[in-house]
């Protein structure tokens, strides 16, 4: 972006003249204003790329033309001229936002260099802007966050309202969901933008070292600390932090944590020095963790403090209409990186893809469209590409199959129960059902606890204490 619009504003006629008569040598286009009055009406009437404005002038002063034009015109660049080389006026000059600053009298030459060097500045401004634009194209809702369901559009409607603000954000849903997407998606259509967005995954740190990539540590803090170490807090000073599975946080470090977001202060570990810190936190758990608060594993002051912004992500079993649009997404996706020209589903695959459970939510439904778009020799995918999904379907339809039978067995009783009838008949079917189905689906699965967790639907947590609470034998070496 070159600059092309110059606005020179001072009292001496002489000063004026000279900048004009050079400037338009140069091919600049050039106003003139005699006082600060004169050169704020110019401003309101022109787009200017520079302003040379002089610091002591009638009417408004330089300093306080500077001010006004770094709120109300931030693009344009502003070098102060002044007559009196003190450091008071340059520091006020500089401090207040002016791009550089130029002691009468001055050779030309320089004040050349300084508008070569503005040029380029602006150029690079405008090659940052572009970035922004890009990233916030890449992150904006309807490109990396797919959907058009009611779940989707609400979830679009809170991060409208609060992506500019600095509030505290508290994203939950099953892993797979898109929590990630969701942090990054509101750091860049914040005002922290072109600032650092850290994520640290809570879960993947060993709790003993958990607290050093929060908080760093000083040199010689501990056995093997040969250098100084910079914590995430500091890395993503300016900007946003993701702190994703924070349900697995060690409660003695929610304390730390706690304090740092009430404090907004950090001190390394091995070290004395407070240092301040300005971090936005997005947080994100797969795990109900009022739940955790409960069980007394998660600090229920941490978890208000968190809570601020509720996002829940739905899995995607419940919202099935924007499964054709993520598989369109990631099919594409998949051939731009793989350089497939031509590649479609069958309509029987996307059939599937919606009557599947998708227990891995989104993150299931992209991998499995990698893998097959690498592997398959044939333009069209079927369901034969996706062997997971049928196995998957077979468990499914003997759950459902199940269900319809209970269903049918009980159906003509319950419009005759009454509600206290209705709860024993609850219970029954907890101890009649719910053990000899779990025992089904473990031995279809020849003891596979993780692929049984998903068939069913459930955490793999909660399918151990059900195993546990209805005393199902698994056999040794199960898993």
């Amino acid at each position: 972006m070159a600059i092309q619009r110059i606005l020179v504003a001072d009292d001496e006629e002489s000063i004026r003249w000279v900048l004009s008569k050079a400037l338009k040598k140069q091919g600049f286009h050039v106003d003139l204003a005699e006082d600060g009055s004169q050169a704020r009406n110019l401003a309101q009437k022109h787009n200017y790329d520079l302003a040379i404005l002089d610091i002591k002038m009638p009417g408004v002063q330089g300093l306080e033309l500077l001010k006004q034009f770094r709120t109300e015109y931030p693009n344009t660049l502003i070098i102060i001229m002044t007559a009196e080389a003190t450091m008071e006026n340059a520091v006020a000059a500089m401090k207040h936002g002016a791009y550089d600053y130029l002691t009468k009298p001055f050779d030309l030459t320089a004040l050349d260099a300084i508008i070569l060097k503005a040029e380029k500045a602006a150029d690079l401004t405008g090659e940052i802007d572009h970035l922004k634009e890009e990233l916030q194209d890449h992150y904006s809702v309807g490109r990396a966050i797919i959907g058009n369901s009611q779940a989707m559009q609400d979830i679009y409607k809170i991060l409208g309202r609060v992506a500019g603000s600095d509030a505290t954000i508290l994203v939950t849903g099953e892993s797979g969901t898109g929590k990630e997407l969701i942090a990054r998606a509101i750091h860049v259509n914040s005002q922290r933008l072109g600032k650092p967005l850290i994520a640290l995954n809570c879960a993947a740190i060993p709790h003993e070292l958990l607290e050093t990539e929060l908080f760093g540590h000083e040199r010689g803090a501990f056995t093997g600390a040969t250098e100084r170490k910079i914590g995430k807090f500091e890395q993503a000073n300016g900007g946003t932090l993701f702190l994703d599975e924070i349900g697995d946080m060690p409660l003695e470090l929610q304390a730390k944590l706690l304090r740092v977001l009430q404090e907004k202060e950090i001190t390394r570990t091995g070290g004395n020095q407070t240092l301040h810190v300005d971090v936005r936190i997005v947080a994100a758990t797969n795990q109900d963790i009022l739940t955790r608060v409960k069980e007394k594993q998660f600090r229920e002051d941490l978890y208000y403090r968190l809570n601020v912004v509720p996002i829940r992500m739905p899995a995607l079993r419940e919202r099935r209409d924007d499964i054709p649009l993520l598989a369109d997404y990631f099919l594409q996706k998949s051939k731009q990186d793989l350089g497939i020209e031509s590649m479609e589903y069958s309509k029987e695959l996307l059939e599937l893809f919606k009557i599947h459970n998708w227990p891995g939510n989104v993150r299931e439904l992209e991998n499995n469209i990698k893998r097959a778009t690498l592997l398959s020799p044939h333009q069209v995918l079927t369901p034969a590409d996706f062997p997971d999904l049928l196995e998957g379907r077979k468990y499914q339809r003997q759950d459902e199959s199940l269900e319809s039978l209970v269903a049918q067995k009980l159906e003509n009783s319950l419009s005759r129960m009454n509600l206290h009838e209705m709860n024993t008949l609850y219970e029954m079917v907890l101890h009649q059902v719910e053990r000899p189905l779990i025992n089904i689906v473990l031995q279809k699965t020849r003891g596979n606890q993780i692929k049984t967790a998903q068939i069913l639907g459930i955490n793999r947590n909660t399918l151990r204490k059900k195993i546990k609470t209805l005393e199902i034998n698994v056999k040794r070496g199960d898993s």
